[in-house]
């Protein structure tokens, strides 16, 4: 079956969804240790997560990139994520979607939250034809991310260490079977219309 061009596909379980993200070690490992985000975490700047692990390590270099050798994964709720989709604002115009550019405009100014979507990546980061979310958190919605919709926070950077060194070594398979389990996520029209 082919895979939709806009479809979310997240590691979740009934109550929660996995997200990504990749800070400098000095936000990231007390965010890890904590399991919440310190009080350096700036709560009033947008911030994006991510439910694609490869998507992150095509964003991070498998966590190379300065100021993103710390690798997240963020644990939330859905309920939380749940209402960013709902709220949000994709962060470009879309004749067809959108009545007109002025329109479109006003509701990503005043929208908690935007999406985009980007090509999702194979296991060597090469663009597929499908895309992945990525969802901006701005104000309160980035407040209420760090403070009350997480779960847990998990340091993989030696996740991704482990995955790009066997890809070094050719050992494909061996990589690809210690990916997170990402399966389409159950978001209904009411979630997605808008944005897509």
């Amino acid at each position: 079956m082919e895979e939709p061009k806009h479809r979310i596909r997240a590691l979740h379980t009934p109550t929660t969804v996995t997200v990504y993200q990749a800070y400098a070690p000095h936000l990231g490992l007390p965010a890890a240790r904590d399991g919440r985000f310190p009080a350096a975490w700036k709560r009033e700047r947008m911030t994006w997560i991510k439910p694609s692990f490869l998507w992150m390590m095509y964003r991070c270099g498998w966590a190379t990139k300065a100021d993103q050798e710390t690798v997240l994964a963020v644990e939330i709720t859905r309920e939380g994520f749940d209402h960013a989709l709902r709220h949000a604002c994709l962060s470009h115009y879309a004749p067809g979607l959108h009545p007109d550019r002025a329109t479109w405009q006003r509701a990503l100014k005043h929208a908690p939250a935007r999406v985009q979507w980007d090509p999702e990546r194979d296991l060597h980061l090469n663009p597929l034809p499908y895309r992945s979310l990525q969802l901006g958190l701005a104000g309160e919605t980035s407040r209420a991310y760090a403070d009350d919709w997480t779960v847990s926070i998990t340091d993989i950077t030696p996740l991704a260490h482990e995955i790009h060194g066997l890809l070094q070594e050719g050992a494909e398979e061996e990589a690809r079977a210690l990916l997170p389990a990402e399966t389409p996520y159950p978001a209904g029209d009411d979630l997605l219309t808008h944005l897509r």
